[in-house]
Parts: structure tokens; C-alpha cells; sequence
């Protein structure tokens, strides 16, 4: 079991060690909010529901409004509690669909990284950025290592980058991938205002 330091809390990322759909979901909602809190939520998720584990065969069946309700908190599980736990029911609902609701069905059966990579860009709310971060944080620190894997993450597979939160291993490495992205923010930004010559 991967000993995982990017909550940067105890109980949140020994669940996330040891459970990969709390880890697939951390990823999901590591949009437009604060990255320690979205993979902070699933250990809150899971001490809502009362159960040890989460389960994707639970929260898909869940009524919607009543899973509505368990994202508002409060603390809310994310940003826009209700959208999330939308998407997060879709993704359980397609993990139960396709891979009898375990998430290591995605590559149990020895894919290499592009196909897992392809499954990853599958499932809602996965799009082709957080699908390479996804398989960059199962490779570097996981253990889900199919042949061509780093290929398939892009620059996140990246052996020593600090780029994602493939990338962190504690509050110092933390520090790094935000100065690397508010440096990509401010270059992009200056980008936007340059005059067009």
C-alpha cells in the first residue's frame, strides 16, 4: 500500500492509500479548488457515509439529492457541491458499468499506458489534462506502471518535475507544483497581452 502525502492530512491520505476510487475522486474534484482539500474529501465523503472504504456500487445507486446533500457539508466537499457529486455519481456509475465498480479493473488486465491513458479520457469529468495527471500520479506514486506510461502522461510522467500533484510527496514538494503553476499562470497571462505583431 503507496504511502501517500497530498492531502497533507493523516486519515485523508491513508485512505487515499489504500483506495483507489477515493484517489480517482480526489482527482475529479481537483478543479477550481484547493488541491489538499479536493483529495481531503474523500475521507470526509467517506466518514459522512459512515463506511471505511468508499464504494462505487454505493454512491452510484445513491438518490442524487441525498448525495447533493452529504457534498454540502458543511465543510462543502468542493467549490460547487452540486455539480461535483453529479459528476462523482457519473464516474461511479460508469466504473460500475464497465469495470464491475473497481477502479483497478482500468488496468488490471496489464494494459499498457496509452489504452489505460484512452480509459482514463473515458470516464466523466476526465478530460485529456487530468487523465495524463491521473496516470502520472498512479505511476510515480502508485505503483501502475504499464509499459509506456511516463510516454503516455506527457510532461506530468516526468521523472523529478514538479509540475502536478503526481508530483507531491509533502508540504515542501507542495510548494514546488504551486510556484510551477502560478509561474505557467503568470507566462500565460503575459502571453494574452502581448501586442500581436
Amino acid at each position: 500500500m503507496p504511502t501517500l502525502r497530498i492531502a497533507q492530512d493523516e486519515a485523508a491520505d491513508e485512505l487515499l492509500g489504500r483506495d483507489p476510487l477515493a484517489l480517482l475522486i480526489g482527482m475529479l474534484l481537483d478543479q477550481q479548488f484547493p488541491m489538499e482539500r479536493a483529495f481531503g474529501a474523500p475521507r470526509l465523503l467517506a466518514d459522512r457515509l459512515g463506511v471505511d472504504t468508499l464504494s462505487a456500487e454505493q454512491l452510484a445507486a445513491m438518490d442524487p439529492e441525498e448525495l447533493v446533500r452529504v457534498f454540502q457539508g458543511p465543510p462543502a466537499l468542493h467549490r460547487y457541491p452540486g455539480s461535483m457529486a453529479g459528476r462523482a455519481q457519473e464516474v461511479c456509475r460508469a466504473l460500475v458499468e464497465r469495470y464491475d465498480g473497481r477502479v483497478e479493473e482500468l488496468w488490471a488486465d496489464g494494459c499498457d499506458g496509452a489504452t489505460l491513458l484512452k480509459r482514463l479520457t473515458g470516464l466523466p469529468g476526465f478530460g485529456a489534462q487530468k487523465s495524463r495527471i491521473f496516470l502520472a500520479l498512479l505511476g510515480k506514486q502508485y505503483g501502475v506502471t504499464p509499459s509506456g506510461w511516463r510516454e503516455a502522461a506527457g510532461d506530468y510522467g516526468t521523472d523529478g518535475s514538479r509540475r502536478s500533484v503526481a508530483d507531491i510527496t509533502g508540504p515542501e514538494s507542495l510548494a514546488e507544483v504551486r510556484a510551477f503553476k502560478q509561474e505557467e499562470k503568470q507566462a500565460a497571462k503575459a502571453a494574452k497581452q502581448a501586442p500581436a505583431g
